[in-house]
């Protein structure tokens, strides 16, 4: 890896489809920007739909020729999950590269459509049952892969199991790390499993470290008061250096799969990417296996691994 990767050191990805979700603004629409530019089939994985055709114009604008489209997507709503993959299955031959970016920070207790913990269940369960319903397409094509962005906060997260719900006692933040832990934790163990049945898609982590968009609006979708603006602004870098890391690992050729990507500046804050093998001491087996079983569970989604499926 160059000293300081860029947009323009990227590889070709035209022939590619890409799905990323939360693609409307921040860092998703950054990514979706960038790997839109380079020629990939992008599809915004979106909630808000209005929002996430002013992102397609916003790209089409600057790269006329993009392939770029809307998908609505509600992580919080199994059954919007549900209604997604199903279109997508039925609508695509192939899946190149699944970004698991969209998330929801620090919000007041609230919980999903399907009574789970709002981060815990938006950050992880959402993206893990997204996964599964299209692993039949990651593992079908070539080369595939699955990236899952987690946080600076899963250092200090831990995954309580007796709580998962948030019912017994409930702390923004301590949730939020939590959901990131899950989703470092989850990366791993994907990996694992496509290592185990000799798959050739690979799953990679990454973070952007301490970066400039909305998600500090709590989960409202608002833009951020005036004065948490100035505050967020003076201590993050830009989105499209926080989108680093998540392009890196969605292109990079030289990744083998279960690294963990985040900015080379102080405590990982800002900068550009390299390999951070913090993912070596924040990964537990038993943890993840454990945390992989339930998530099962819980969303009704059982991963099937196939061997040999690589044709497209």
């Amino acid at each position: 890896m160059g000293e300081k990767w860029n947009v323009d050191e990227m590889v070709d990805v035209k022939g590619k489809t890409v799905v990323i979700t939360g693609a409307n603004s921040g860092l998703g629409f950054e990514t979706a920007f960038a790997l839109a530019g380079k020629g990939a089939e992008v599809i915004l994985a979106v909630r808000n739909a209005s929002k996430g055709e002013k992102a397609v114009d916003r790209i089409t604008s600057a790269h006329p020729k993009a392939n770029v489209s809307v998908m609505p997507l509600d992580l919080s709503d199994l059954s919007s999950i549900h209604h997604f993959t199903d279109s997508f299955v039925e609508n695509y031959d192939s899946l190149s590269i699944l970004i698991n970016n969209a998330g929801v920070m620090i919000p007041p207790y609230s919980q999903t459509k399907d009574g789970f913990e709002m981060q815990f269940g938006s950050n992880h369960l959402g993206h893990f049952a997204l996964t599964g319903l299209l692993l039949p397409k990651i593992l079908s094509t070539r080369n595939s892969r699955v990236v899952t962005l987690s946080s600076l906060a899963a250092i200090n997260g831990f995954i309580d199991f007796d709580n998962l719900d948030g019912k017994k006692h409930y702390k923004a933040m301590r949730f939020y790390a939590q959901s990131k832990l899950a989703n470092l934790l989850f990366s791993r163990e994907l990996q694992n499993k496509f290592e185990q049945h000799h798959s050739e898609s690979i799953s990679v982590a990454c973070h952007p470290g301490l970066s400039h968009t909305n998600l500090m609006s709590r989960g409202s979708g608002k833009p951020l008061n005036k004065f948490v603006h100035y505050l967020s602004k003076t201590i993050t870098q830009p989105a499209n250096m926080g989108a680093l890391p998540t392009l890196y690992a969605a292109t990079e050729p030289s990744l083998k799969g279960g690294e963990y990507i985040g900015p080379d500046g102080k405590k990982g804050r800002k900068g550009f990417p390299k390999k951070d093998d913090i993912i070596d001491t924040l990964y537990d087996k038993d943890i993840s296996e454990k945390l992989w079983d339930i998530s099962e569970t819980l969303t009704g989604v059982h991963y099937g691994f196939t061997a040999d499926l690589h044709q497209t």
